[in-house]
């Protein structure tokens, strides 16, 4: 009997099905993760972005071995190190303001959406523009949030403030700025809408409108943060600063944690009493992340992304040409998308039974998120996995 058909039976019995997985994996190092009957697997996923530094990296395994016999959570009620270290390194990093830490990408954009609107509520404004086909979370306000319907759906009624623009489209956004606008808030990369970069000229409308009009600027890096574009953060990309932004994915290498990133003067409207987590910011949890960021920068994974980021998609861009079926290639550094006729699942499942892993970015993008520090030899084998399976998929239509 299949050790991973037996791991999939007990799932099925007793997980909520609010997933459909494909594979079962106990293990991992590096770019590479095995399941329990001995399948290895190049992992182009990365956990959805989590992973950029790898799985199991040594650097961040130690850390949290090491905190993890030490101190593992004392509450915020008390001063941990680590919190203000890992707070110090991120605001050097970006916005020399404050942190809030919290558990998820959902809780770190609450966090986020609720520092707005108490930054906003003397002048009676609360809503928040977001743009069509992004994603924010899925709690009930991340939700209202998230410019998709599907993710939506059954969920009435969502929690009001929200206003909705067309990615892309700086008309679009002064559109929908109303009296209560307080805030545009924009992936730099939109990730589960298809991976598709934002324009240069959108992002710097944006800052511009959002000092005319006196509203902040908010910018979601929960997945294309901590590298992933080849720049620390997707924003910088482009000569514009946020007012905040939020992380979490990669920031602990897989253990969870979520971060606020705010200037020094809009975080000066959360007093003690006004947010709060209880896991936010524990010491673990910190560690993990600290660690990350040092193998981020001794190992120059963000030079990594940006140069392995062009290595993939000159690669991808050659069956562009070669099949009809296979539309476009588009991305920032390692955060990339195939865009594809038909069904991308018929792609991503192809590949798996190959030996790669990957998932879907929408109904017709096939997402490439591996490793930041992914090798060029797994880049190599990963690209003729995905020329055998457009083959089997697209080959014969072609000969035709």
């Amino acid at each position: 009997m299949s050790k991973s058909k037996d791991i999939a039976e007990l799932f099925e019995q007793y997980v909520m099905k609010t997933y459909a997985p494909s594979a079962t994996l106990t293990s991992g190092s590096g770019c590479k993760v095995r399941d329990p009957d001995g399948m290895t697997y190049l992992d182009f996923t990365a956990g959805i972005a989590v992973q950029n530094v790898g799985h199991c990296h040594p650097k961040v395994v130690e850390a949290i071995q090491t905190q993890a016999a030490t101190l593992m959570h004392c509450s915020n009620l008390f001063y941990n190190a680590n919190q203000a270290l890992l707070a110090q390194r991120l605001s050097k990093l970006s916005l020399n303001g404050k942190c809030f830490f919290a558990n998820s990408g959902a809780e770190a954009n609450e966090a986020m959406i609720k520092l707005a609107r108490l930054w906003g509520k003397d002048a009676g404004k609360f809503e928040v523009v977001t743009m069509q086909n992004s994603f924010h979370g899925r709690t009930l306000a991340t939700c209202a949030a998230t410019g998709q319907s599907k993710i939506q759906d059954g969920y009435d009624p969502l929690p009001i403030g929200f206003s909705y623009a067309e990615f892309n489209n700086l008309d679009s956004v002064k559109a929908a700025i109303n009296d209560r606008t307080v805030a545009v808030m924009v992936e730099a990369v939109q990730g589960e809408g298809g991976i598709i970069p934002a324009e240069e000229s959108f992002m710097v409308g944006i800052r511009k409108l959002c000092d005319e009009k006196g509203l902040l600027m908010l910018c979601d890096e929960i997945q294309c943060g901590m590298g992933r574009t080849g720049k620390w953060f997707g924003w910088q990309n482009f000569p514009i600063k946020p007012d905040a932004f939020t992380l979490a994915k990669a920031l602990g290498g897989g253990f969870p944690v979520g971060a606020l990133v705010a200037t020094s003067e809009l975080a000066a409207n959360f007093t003690p009493g006004k947010h709060a987590s209880t896991f936010g910011g524990n010491p673990l949890a910190c560690a993990a992340a600290l660690a990350v960021i040092e193998a981020i920068e001794e190992e120059a994974m963000v030079k990594s992304a940006e140069e392995n980021g062009k290595l993939l998609m000159a690669g991808l861009n050659c069956y562009v040409d070669q099949y009809e079926q296979v539309q476009a290639v588009r991305g920032l550094g390692l955060m990339v998308g195939l865009v594809v006729e038909g069904q991308a699942k018929e792609v991503v499942d192809t590949c798996r039974d190959m030996g790669l892993l990957l998932c879907c970015a929408g109904e017709h993008v096939v997402r490439f998120v591996p490793p930041l520090n992914v090798k060029e030899g797994d880049l190599e084998e990963a690209m003729e996995m995905v020329s055998d399976a457009l083959e089997q998929l697209f080959g014969s239509e072609e000969e035709e």
